[in-house]
């Protein structure tokens, strides 16, 4: 029968890299390999059979080593770090960090508005009952940030890029689905395929469309193809004696995103009452 040898004295005081292993949740594999980059050593090695050992407090420094791999710092950094560390170069290292992290949340973020407030409207366009339908709806306030003034004389794609030109100079989102602002009805009928302004629809948008009472029509076709729309509610609006008195919105609710053929993108057009 094999002989099992005894731990010593020192190693009776620290714990084998299995038992690390556990504690630490860090592969085996993964101690040998940091330890080989000379990125954290055990505390003890056995000069006979190589076997490591690792104190418990070691375990402050793995988490903190853990913290900065899962962060994607180089393990050459680390090592460095770790290799020649004081408080001021640790400080320094977290100090980028940190602000790699800012950034990364500011992206994070930014992007799940986005994917946020596409699946809302998305959602919306798809439960559409009648594409034909014009109805009187009450309607929550909504964030937007408007674009700058269109010409009338302007073409809706002259529009668009200016639009798009405005916004990049801006820091406006065009991740965000966009949408056309129209002044007044009279205007819309007037211009149906170029709005007086553009908008993204954005939650931390400064400007608003407001709460209230809106005329909510549809539109089926390509982007500017919203002529049959603007006399439709506008004869709605007669024969139901309605007085619009305010803006109107237009917001494609399905669009190239979702749909491959342009026939089927889906315009809702709401008119303030």
């Amino acid at each position: 029968m094999k002989k099992i040898r005894e731990k010593t004295k020192s190693e009776k005081k620290l714990l084998s890299i299995k038992e690390f292993s556990e504690m630490s949740s860090l592969e085996q594999s993964t101690l040998r390999y940091w330890d080989d980059i000379g990125l954290f050593r055990p505390a003890y090695r056995n000069t006979e059979n190589g076997y490591r050992y690792y104190s418990p407090e070691q375990i402050i420094l793995i988490n903190f080593i853990k913290v900065l791999s899962n962060l994607h710092v180089p393990l050459k950094t680390i090592a460095d770090v770790s290799e020649n560390r004081s408080p001021e170069a640790i400080l320094r290292l977290m100090e980028q960090q940190e602000e790699l992290l800012d950034a990364q949340l500011s992206r994070l973020h930014a992007s799940y508005s986005t994917i946020h407030t596409l699946r809302d409207i998305l959602r919306q366009g798809i439960s559409i009952p009648d594409e034909q339908d014009i109805s009187v709806q009450n309607l929550e306030a909504m964030p937007i940030v408007l674009g700058p003034q269109n010409g009338e004389e302007q073409s809706f794609y002259q529009s668009f890029v200016r639009y798009c030109q405005y916004a990049k100079e801006n820091r406006i989102n065009l991740n965000n689905p966009i949408g056309g602002y129209f002044e007044s009805l009279e205007r819309f009928l007037q211009t149906p395929s170029v709005p007086s302004r553009f908008f993204s629809v954005d939650p931390r948008g400064h400007d608003t469309r407001a709460a209230g009472r809106y005329i909510v029509g549809y539109a089926k076709g390509y982007y500017s193809q919203l002529e049959e729309a603007a006399p439709r509610l506008d004869e709605f609006a007669a024969q139901q004696g309605l007085a619009p008195q305010g803006p109107v919105y237009v917001i494609y609710l399905r669009d190239e995103i979702s749909e491959k053929n342009t026939d089927n993108y889906l315009a809702q057009v709401c008119v303030a009452l």
